[in-house]
């Protein structure tokens, strides 16, 4: 049984709330739980714990996948808020998964990040982020709608001969759906792109480079939603199925 460590996505305490309404909860998205569940594939939620259980837990797993959710916080790359109501991100989130993401790296372990895992990994190498797209790349098309959600979708352009255009042998239209308002400001160090959003050059996929080909992988998109949109999209269990490769290893 491959063992798949997901980081948790949190939701705080909130009066509003009916239910637990003084706790934390942490959460796995249902499509993803879906996704990532394979005959003899187990998703495990890494529960927010102390770090020296922590480490117990995750040296468990054969592989880490870091799902999508709130912003990444500006001061995690060294930046401030430019709009502290609307862009402050989860900070806590953040050292909780940078802490797992750590360990997936020193101990050469296969990451997947979607979405907001993607940006993190660009973090994690020492990126920057886009704190809103429309705010501050002019020339951008439109990368979220909320009514929309994950029926917008986009065109991707994979680099040429690179993992992804060769992991989609044959395939002429590229498209995949769009629910983010941040993006890749300056691309983290020793990360090669392997897609570009194809209508304005925001950078949608890449890999590291420091262990083998796609081993540690990051896309902007979220595969785990494609079974709800009616038109053609990429496959979703072509990266999934790379990744799986390296997990079974």
């Amino acid at each position: 049984m491959i063992k798949i460590g997901v980081s948790s996505c949190f939701l705080y305490p909130d009066p509003d709330r009916e239910v637990f309404s003084k706790k934390t909860l942490c959460y796995l998205e249902n499509d993803m739980a879906k996704y990532l569940t394979k005959k003899q594939v187990f998703p495990v939620l890494i529960p927010d714990v102390d770090e020296d259980v922590l480490v117990d837990f995750i040296s468990e797993m054969d592989g880490f996948v870091f799902q999508g959710g709130a912003d990444i916080a500006p001061e995690s790359y060294g930046e401030s808020p430019l709009h502290r109501e609307k862009w402050h991100g989860d900070r806590y989130r953040d050292a909780y998964e940078l802490r797992i993401l750590d360990y997936a790296i020193n101990h050469h372990k296969p990451v997947l990040g979607i979405c907001r895992g993607f940006q993190l990994l660009n973090v994690y190498f020492g990126g920057t982020l886009i704190q809103d797209i429309d705010t501050f790349h002019d020339n951008a098309i439109q990368h979220r709608d909320s009514d929309l959600y994950d029926q917008l979708i986009h065109t991707v352009e994979f680099t040429k001969n690179g993992l992804l255009e060769r992991l989609h042998p044959g395939q002429k239209e590229k498209k995949v759906n769009s629910v983010h308002h941040q993006g890749i400001k300056e691309l983290g160090s020793d990360l090669e792109v392997l897609a570009y959003c194809e209508e304005d050059g925001m950078i949608e996929a890449f890999q590291w480079k420091g262990d083998l080909e796609g081993k540690v992988l990051g896309i902007q998109w979220h595969p785990e939603f494609f079974y709800n949109y009616d038109g053609q999209l990429i496959s979703g269990e072509a990266i999934y199925s790379h990744f799986l490769s390296y997990c079974k290893d």
